[in-house]
């Protein structure tokens, strides 16, 4: 496998894996050290990625190449804050079987410099998803996203690429708290097939048109929990959820939805609760409903949802004064 790698010219960088396209391959180098910009402008014939401790300057440049599917990371990496109007993802990881090694190691958004608590919807645009996985493979050990301007992970592996496993994955968005100015700063938005996502602390976990995914032993703190939604078009999502996560201090605990304008064929089915601690939900502990964007108002018509379960070990609700514990629309 190759890893493509690239700093993007909204202070980025991308790491894509290849299969070969040829039993010949060139002698590679052993590790190749990332600590700056310029040194990311040739990893071609790299066996292995080290990124240490650098700052990714403002409105950086693109540059390019390629390397074997491992990254370990040994220091810190900054990004400076951008100028650019038009933002996309900042770090993007995309391949087959890639083996990426945080180290308790932190990618620094910057964050503070963003945030004016409208989110995606502010004044100042916003760099986001943070970080966008389409590989298959491991991302684990202690990954730490910081202060990032606005949605933290998106996890999208592409069609076919095989299974993909998230472990000890952080996500540490609590500096955002302050005035509440650190709106839309979601943990882990998921679509795909085939995904793991456990052992992780994170503000939260939202799934959207899936099937095959795991979330084991997380944790959420603040933020607006564990959602489930079916967007407005999609025919289909079947999800294996939630084992032994704690939700707590969240506007709701789970969220499972739809939206009321979901056209005919749209479907959400097999989602399991098991063994869950919901503690201190603003709003609502537990809330199934079609009436998304809203939260209980008027349903729509055209979403069955069915095997909405929870089993086996009991799922612990309690929310403040006011909220509701559960709700069904």
């Amino acid at each position: 496998m190759f890893v493509h790698w690239g700093f993007l010219a909204t202070s980025a960088f991308s790491i894509v894996a290849y299969a070969a396209r040829s039993p010949t391959l060139p002698a590679k180098r052993a590790t190749c050290t990332v600590d700056s910009t310029e040194a990311a402008s040739d990893l071609s014939g790299c066996s292995s990625i080290e990124i240490a401790s650098f700052t990714v300057p403002n409105d950086n440049e693109p540059a390019h190449a390629s390397a074997f599917a491992t990254v370990t990371m040994t220091g810190e990496v900054n990004f400076a804050s951008t100028s650019f109007v038009s933002l996309g993802q900042v770090d993007h990881v995309e391949g087959v079987n890639i083996n990426f090694n945080g180290n308790g190691m932190v990618f620094n958004g910057n964050g503070a410099d963003y945030w004016d608590g409208l989110g995606t919807n502010g004044r100042k645009p916003k760099s986001h998803p943070f970080v966008q996985i389409e590989a298959s493979g491991t991302f684990e050990n202690k990954v730490v996203a910081y202060n990032t301007p606005a949605h933290a992970f998106s996890v999208q592996p592409a069609a076919g690429v095989g299974p993909l496993t998230i472990t000890d994955v952080y996500v540490n968005n609590a500096a955002g708290d302050v005035d509440e100015l650190g709106h839309n700063t979601d943990g882990f938005d998921v679509q795909g097939t085939d995904i793991t996502i456990q052992h992780n602390q994170d503000d939260c976990i939202a799934i959207n048109n899936s099937s095959s995914i795991l979330l084991q032993n997380n944790v959420c703190s603040g933020g607006h929990g564990m959602s489930v939604l079916d967007q407005a078009t999609v025919v289909g999502m079947s999800i294996g959820w939630s084992s032994v996560t704690t939700v707590s201090k969240s506007v709701y605990g789970t969220h499972t939805k739809a939206q009321s304008a979901a056209t005919s064929g749209a479907v959400v089915s097999n989602v399991t609760w098991t063994g869950d601690t919901i503690s201190g939900a603003t709003k609502y502990g537990v809330l199934i409903t079609q009436s998304y964007p809203d939260d209980d108002v008027t349903p729509g018509l055209h979403t069955p949802f069915s095997n909405v379960n929870f089993l086996g070990n009991p799922t612990s609700v309690t929310v403040v004064e006011d909220a509701y514990r559960v709700t069904i629309d």
